[in-house]
């Protein structure tokens, strides 16, 4: 073992690219002075088909009218891919639904599903502000239905009543009472003017439970049961009496207005109609 006179032992081998375990030998040459090649660096993908020794495959992710170009491992997971659109389009991976051929499996990779380049993949679903716009709360809805009806303007001022309203008072409409409630009279009310403009009068017949509505022309003889409805308005700069319309059926093409109404005989009138219709 004993080394030769004149003979120097051979220096040990390095690995390429490392330093010996006293440190670093000088750049570019070996410890016994010969020119030292540099180990080849590793290549750097710029979007090719090989990111560090991993096989990419073009995609394009389409979601809410928006598309993406992408380039993802083909070995990686359904799960990765979520993680990846999620990045993109601030979708949440638990909101998500990916579709490739199906639902995207999340544990198999693009690989195993068989993805291909230039595949397209599908994702549907809402960020959590979309929900949110989307879910108002029903209390929010009601108040806005309410304060748009508040918004309407007075029955007495629509055109449809104005044409009836703007002829004035009957001239045998019957005396009114503000601020007080009767009874309904035993002789029918009259002195009323109907949609057409034309004299009306109201008999409620209680033995037989109908409304009987008369003209000139005609008197409708109608059940209780068959009035859905009653809807009344102070006649606006005459607050004693009431236009009143019957609901004869489900819209509002079915109402049968009455105008002038005194005032006292309007709870009367709907106790009677509705009052039977509703208990008994």
């Amino acid at each position: 073992g004993a080394e030769e006179p004149g003979m120097e032992a051979e220096a040990p081998e390095l690995p390429l690219g490392c330093g010996g375990a006293g440190g670093s030998p000088a750049a570019g040459r070996s410890p016994d002075g010969e020119e030292r090649r540099e180990p080849p660096q590793a290549s750097v993908s710029n979007g090719g088909d090989e990111d560090g020794g991993r096989e990419l495959v073009e995609l394009k992710v389409i979601w809410n009218k928006n598309k993406y170009d992408v380039k993802f491992c083909l070995d990686s997971t359904g799960a990765e891919l979520k993680q990846k659109i999620h990045s993109l389009t601030g979708l949440p991976p638990a909101m998500q639904k990916v579709m490739f051929k199906g639902l995207l499996p999340e544990e198999k990779t693009l690989r195993e599903i068989k993805v291909t380049n230039g595949a397209k993949i599908m994702v549907v679903g809402s960020t959590i502000n979309d929900v949110l716009a989307v879910n108002t709360p029903k209390e929010a809805a009601q108040q806005d239905v309410k304060a748009e009806e508040n918004k309407k303007e007075p029955l007495c001022r629509q055109k449809q009543h104005r044409k009836v309203l703007d002829k004035g008072k009957p001239d045998d409409v019957m005396p009114s009472v503000k601020g007080v409630q009767e009874r309904l009279p035993t002789v029918p009310l009259s002195g009323m003017y109907n949609k057409s403009g034309g004299k009306v009068r109201l008999t409620f017949k209680l033995e037989q439970d109908q409304l009987w509505i008369g003209t000139k022309e005609r008197t409708e003889k109608l059940p209780m049961g068959s009035i859905k409805n009653v809807v009344s308005e102070p006649i606006e700069g005459h607050e004693d009496y009431h236009m009143m319309a019957f609901q004869l059926g489900p819209t509002e093409a079915s109402y049968y207005w009455v105008y002038w109404v005194p005032t006292q005989y309007v709870d009367a009138i709907k106790d009677t109609v509705l009052g039977k219709w509703q208990y008994f």
